[in-house]
């Protein structure tokens, strides 16, 4: 069966009744054909069709149209870290945490090579360094004009530069051609103190943290306004001792990045390090912390601001069984404030240590274009491994790539347990015990040279050019 069809003649009103007629749709369209006037207007129901049709084909071909692909190229620890775009940013270095892998194994060397990013985070303080540099605009010696009224407060150093002495200030005994002079150096060289010095610490000296805030922001208000964070390692001999006064420029210097610009906090984070300068003097250090202008063809002259001092202490590599630890306890700030926590230092902390191979393959945004370039003795300790233990003289070449792992709270504890039962004899301090007595010498140490400005003072930087010891947002 079959439901009738009615057919309506529109050109006979007057009729005012359908025609039913049954059978199958054909039969409807035949009955059209022998009466054309009662078809319905086929015009503007294909008219209507074609339209939605239309429609549809110009809303895809605009969407289409619509699609840009995303930019962005990442090449040097700045130019690879920093790829400029034109808000500035740029991405950050993360270790994704690899569930199937204990933090020991990884340290030791066991980490396979596909440890990935998990994040990409703002960026942009720090374009890269050879269009930086290239393009530096000198501005008057490097210090805005300022009013009278707005002069910065002498710290440290500017006291020190000030005074009119005989002996010159701008030349070390190691003829680093520093301004931070060994005349007045603090630190001491003690027989007894290398004796008693434990096989655990494999080195030992003084500590800085700095962090420099994104393109065109002086003072961040919080993480998110921060490029990237620096550590600034000043190695000291294993049986010195700390006096009174700066510490003196041996031009032995280190200064490490972390463009993850925060410090890992427990052993889920991983973030990867790059050694940036390796034996430098104290004024090289100063000019890469330094502010800059560059140019760029979108935005014209962009600012650089110089980076913020965030903390100073002292340091210990350590090694327990097969792994080697970086230790520290601050001296500065006194008591930890917002800016510190929220990098993450602590008053007491510690990170396992892993450098990479750079013979090794790894994801391109994890790794430089260019890898350390260790002798044949340093090389052949990785056996083929693409991780191993870091040890102090891999951070004498530049490029070195390490992770840093979190520990958990009692972290320098275990970071400083004696390596052996010789550490354990009465006659030899243990690690712990070392840190501690090193850290208690810089606190005596810092209180002589006004506190905070002990900083600025061992660094020689000028209040004039580098913004205080930041710990509020």
């Amino acid at each position: 069966r079959h439901a009738p069809v009615h057919i309506i003649d529109y050109t006979r009103p007057e009729l005012g009744t359908s025609i039913a007629m049954t059978g199958r749709r054909s039969s409807a369209r035949q009955a059209a054909k022998a009466n054309p006037s009662t078809s319905l207007p086929q015009s503007n129901v294909s008219a209507g069709a074609g339209s939605k049709r239309k429609a549809s084909s110009e809303a895809q071909l605009k969407s289409k149209r619509g699609k840009k692909k995303n930019g962005g190229e990442q090449s040097t620890i700045e130019e690879s870290m920093n790829g400029e775009d034109q808000n500035g940013d740029a991405e950050d270095v993360a270790m994704k945490d690899e569930s199937e892998l204990g933090t020991r194994d990884i340290a030791n060397g066991d980490a396979t090579n596909g440890a990935a990013e998990d994040k990409k985070d703002d960026d942009g303080a720090e374009t890269a360094r050879k269009v930086e540099e290239k393009t530096k605009i000198e501005a008057n010696g490097g210090a805005e004009a300022m009013d009278e009224g707005e002069k910065p407060k002498e710290n440290g150093f500017d006291k020190i530069m000030a005074k009119e002495d005989d002996e010159p200030k701008n030349v070390t005994n190691e003829g680093t051609g520093s301004k931070v002079s060994t005349f007045d150096n603090a630190v001491e060289n003690s027989s007894e103190r290398e004796e008693a010095a434990p096989s655990g610490i494999l080195e030992k000296g003084i500590i800085y943290f700095f962090f420099r805030g994104r393109v065109g922001i002086e003072e961040p208000n919080s993480v998110n306004d921060v490029a990237r964070s620096y550590i600034i390692l000043r190695p000291l001999p294993h049986g010195a001792k700390l006096g009174e006064g700066p510490i003196g420029d041996a031009g032995k210097n280190r200064m490490l990045a972390l463009p993850k610009k925060v410090l890992p906090v427990s052993p889920k984070d991983r973030f990867m390090t790059f050694v940036e300068m390796t034996n430098c003097s104290i004024d090289e250090i100063k000019e890469r912390l330094s502010s800059s202008d560059y140019s760029t063809k979108t935005v014209g002259v962009r600012h650089t601001p110089a980076a913020t001092p965030i903390g100073e202490g002292v340091y210990a590599i350590t090694q327990t069984g097969r792994d080697t630890h970086l230790a520290y306890i601050l001296t500065l700030p006194s008591e930890l404030d917002e800016v510190q926590k929220g990098i993450g230092l602590r008053q007491r902390g510690s990170y396992f240590t892993s450098a990479k191979n750079p013979q090794s393959s790894g994801p391109a945004n994890v790794s430089l274009p260019q890898g350390a370039e260790y002798p044949q003795e340093i090389q052949h300790e990785f056996g083929g491994r693409g991780w191993m233990p870091l040890q102090p003289k891999m951070l004498d070449y530049e490029n070195t790539q390490f992770l840093l792992i979190g520990h958990k709270e009692d972290a320098l504890e275990k970071a400083a347990q004696p390596q052996d039962e010789e550490d354990q004899n009465d006659d030899k301090e243990t690690p712990l015990e070392e840190i501690e007595k090193l850290e208690g010498e810089d606190e005596g140490r810092v209180k002589g040279l006004d506190g905070d400005n002990a900083i600025f003072t061992d660094l020689g930087l000028s209040s004039k050019e580098y913004p205080k010891m930041q710990t509020t947002w």
